[in-house]
């Protein structure tokens, strides 16, 4: 299947923003989860819900052409920020309802959020810059 690269990355923008979207609403459905890996210098409850709105916002963000490049820049910044909250997981072992419990899983989890750092930071360019770069505006 020979799929343009254009539309590759108008894809792969999709399942970024709605994967986004499930898991910011997930930070309110189940809060006390992710309150248990916020380091204790922040306030567990206000991190975790912050967190989730932005992570909704940029979300939605991603999928409107005149806001995706700041939705981009925000989530890289959101990444940036939440980054203590997964060092936390690691080095405490903290057991997460759902996720598998695995001190090792914890550690490898933290360079794949260079992972998502580099796919938002995909988005930073201009959509008018890049010629049928949005399926969103065809």
């Amino acid at each position: 299947m020979n799929i343009k690269p254009i539309r590759r990355k108008e894809i792969l923008r999709g399942i970024l923003a709605v994967s986004l979207i499930i898991i910011g609403i997930t930070h309110f459905v189940s809060a006390e989860q992710y309150a248990r890996i916020v380091p204790p210098v922040f306030p567990a409850f206000p991190s975790v819900y912050v967190s989730g709105f932005f992570e909704i916002l940029g979300g939605i963000g991603l999928l409107i052409p005149w806001l995706s490049v700041a939705a981009a820049w925000g989530l890289i910044s959101l990444f940036i920020a939440v980054f203590p909250a997964n060092i936390y997981l690691a080095v405490h072992d903290i057991q997460i309802d759902g996720i598998p419990h695995s001190q090792f899983l914890y550690w490898a989890r933290l360079p794949l959020q260079a992972v998502l750092l580099a796919w938002a930071y995909w988005y930073t360019r201009d959509p008018e810059e890049q010629p049928g770069a949005s399926l969103l505006k065809q």
